[in-house]
């Protein structure tokens, strides 16, 4: 890993830590990544194979630069649970603003509603904000995802009121509408 985290390879809270993949992550991964009730709001859930190469993206992405979607762990039992982190949009995507990064979660079923979402996606603001200095931070879901963007909101991300159809689904697909959210350096530093 680069920058800050050569020297501390993961991000903590009390409850949670973000860190680089391990092999041990896989199965895990892979379970929630075929569950129709986390992939919801995805195009479709993913086989075995899909969810090991994406996670091996993953930590390429993380050990090229230094962040990425980390995965997220419960410190108390050493649990996978998902991922949350940062993410470079490049142009080209059709997604308003880029290049931009974007900020993105994705955990078992079993782990919604106890907080741990917003909790790590603070840590990866923080880290966004105070060590990387990007002057801000965007995410984005379809519109039906509700849930997604209520975690938005709890960690202080604002609608743009940007609405766009994401190029990677068909036209007509229910996914295919997308709402944008941001949140600024400023108004992070201003909110601790």
């Amino acid at each position: 890993m680069k920058k800050v985290l050569e020297d501390k390879p993961y991000l903590e809270s009390k409850r949670l830590k973000l860190r680089q993949w391990q092999e041990s992550d896989l199965a895990a991964f892979a379970k929630l990544n075929g569950d129709a009730k986390v992939m919801e709001f995805f195009p479709n859930p993913l086989d075995r194979k899909q969810s090991d190469k994406l996670a091996e993206r993953l930590k390429i992405n993380i050990s090229e630069n230094g962040y990425g979607f980390w995965a997220l762990e419960l410190i108390e039992s050493n649990t996978f649970i998902g991922f949350v982190g940062l993410n470079k949009v490049e142009t080209g995507t059709g997604i308003p603003h880029a290049p931009m990064v974007e900020i993105g979660w994705r955990l078992a079923a079993s782990h919604w509603g106890k907080g741990y979402a917003p909790e790590a996606a603070k840590l990866a603001l923080d880290y966004a904000f105070r060590e990387l200095k990007l002057d801000e931070v965007y995410s984005f879901t379809s519109l039906l995802n509700e849930p997604s963007q209520r975690v938005m909101q709890k960690i202080g991300m604002q609608n743009m009121n940007q609405d766009f159809d994401h190029g990677m689904l068909e036209e007509g697909h229910r996914l295919r509408r997308h709402c944008l959210y941001r949140i600024s350096s400023d108004d992070w530093l201003l909110s601790k």
